[in-house]
């Protein structure tokens, strides 16, 4: 049988272990954590949410960086094989808002027993606790993998493990508690290959303006613009919360992976919409209904229908017009401020959040020498590469784990049919 070793058990690590044991491969896991998918625990706020039930147009355009490359991975094993795979293993799943794919338990764990089940049926060996220190190179050809010392106790000689394939699955540099300390970026570089510049993406952003009063407040159905300049660099209807530092939620999330890049060259302006339903001409309609309703009250005490609570004195101080004035005084000039500071409740970005705080890594392995048909090097051959560590990364909403699962198949796929003993 042909041996395969796959580094890295997360979604693209075991994805791919199931794919080249389907194939006919002897596999084997190297696993450096105590357990499988220890990212997937903590994605969706511990719910896991799995992919998306897009099609596949929506699949791609979701993709913010190298799209085209994924059309092999993402025909060859599709969102609706992952949803198969998942209810054929005993995690049944549901379709939510925006089309997220979660478990119907809403346990990410759900999600990893079932592809840990499957890896049982097909006696994939899995190593936990066991790092790869390095590829196993001889002469510019590739021999296996040479194991991280400790994790081997026979000694140095048994720790270097022949392989006809090896597949590197190990996630960027996000969350690195969960293990992502940037290993196969170091791997891929000893092989030959360039690595795209890193950075934090779907992460939340730091601002100029201090936002701390309105910390923890959410906000939903809002439109969100990022501008460099004059310049559009994203739009996006959605939810977003302030935090202690800036601003951060789902809209916002997708925002960082478009901004990241231009972010470290100046700061960045966040367009709030707080009424995207209203144009401006009905917003006033609406604030004058709601100030003849309340013509006695003074302004400050007249704005509860419009905002939550929290968002009401940041509104009065940027509107400029006095708490104390009763609103039977407020002037039609006054009005048109408050509309103009709703349509327009502006912040400036200035940087983004860490790693440790990033659900990906924006970055990689360069795709230009990767082959997209197989996930294989182009500068070594037997060596493939799966999900994060690639240079591909997408919006919220279950895409990135869909990356994962795609490449991880097919880079399985490809290990097993290619270099036939």
């Amino acid at each position: 049988m042909k041996k395969i070793i796959v580094i890295g058990g997360g979604a693209a690590g075991m994805a791919a272990a199931i794919a080249a044991a389907e194939n006919g491969c002897a596999v084997t896991i190297y696993e450096k954590n105590e357990k499988l998918g220890k990212k997937i625990y903590i994605t969706g706020k511990g719910r896991c949410n799995v992919t998306n039930d897009c099609d596949m147009e929506g699949l791609f355009d979701s993709v913010v960086t190298n799209s085209r490359f994924l059309y092999s991975a993402f025909y060859g094993f599709t969102n609706q094989d992952m949803k198969d795979f998942l209810e054929a293993n005993g995690c049944h799943v549901k379709v939510e808002r925006g089309n997220r794919v979660f478990p119907v338990s809403d346990r990410a764990s759900d999600v990893t027993s079932a592809l840990a089940r499957r890896l049982r049926e097909l006696r994939v060996k899995v190593e936990l606790n066991q790092g790869v220190r390095e590829l196993w190179l001889e002469d510019g050809v590739l021999k296996g993998v040479i194991l991280a010392q400790g994790g081997n106790e026979r000694g140095k000689k048994d720790s270097y493990i022949a392989a006809d394939a090896v597949i590197v699955a190990t996630g960027g540099l996000s969350y690195p508690t969960t293990g992502s300390t940037g290993d196969g970026y170091r791997f891929a570089e000893a092989a030959g290959h360039k690595v795209t510049e890193l950075s934090p993406a779907l992460v939340p952003f730091e601002t100029k303006e201090d936002v701390k009063e309105l910390q923890g407040l959410s906000l939903r159905n809002v439109e969100a613009a990022v501008l460099n300049g004059k310049k559009e660099v994203y739009r996006e209807f959605g939810e977003m919360l302030f935090t202690h530092y800036g601003v951060s939620g789902p809209v916002l999330l997708s925002a960082s992976s478009y901004a990241a890049k231009k972010l470290k060259k100046a700061p960045l302006t966040l367009m709030i919409d707080l009424k995207p339903a209203l144009s401006m001409e009905q917003l006033d309609a609406r604030i004058l209904r709601d100030f003849e309703a309340e013509k006695n009250k003074q302004f400050k005490n007249a704005l509860n229908h419009l905002y939550p609570s929290k968002l009401i004195p940041v509104i009065i101080r940027r509107s400029g017009i006095e708490p104390d004035k009763q609103v039977n005084a407020v002037t039609r000039e006054e009005r048109r401020r408050l509309a103009e500071v709703t349509k327009h409740f502006t912040l400036t970005l200035t940087g983004l959040r860490g790693f440790n705080e990033a659900i990906i890594t924006q970055g990689g392995v360069t795709v230009k020498e990767v082959n997209p048909s197989t996930m294989e090097s182009k500068k070594l051959p037997g060596l493939y590469f799966a999900g994060e560590v690639l240079d591909l990364d997408a919006v919220t909403g279950g895409y990135n784990l869909q990356i994962a699962w795609s490449t991880g198949v097919l880079a399985g796929r490809s290990a097993a049919e290619n270099h036939e003993l």
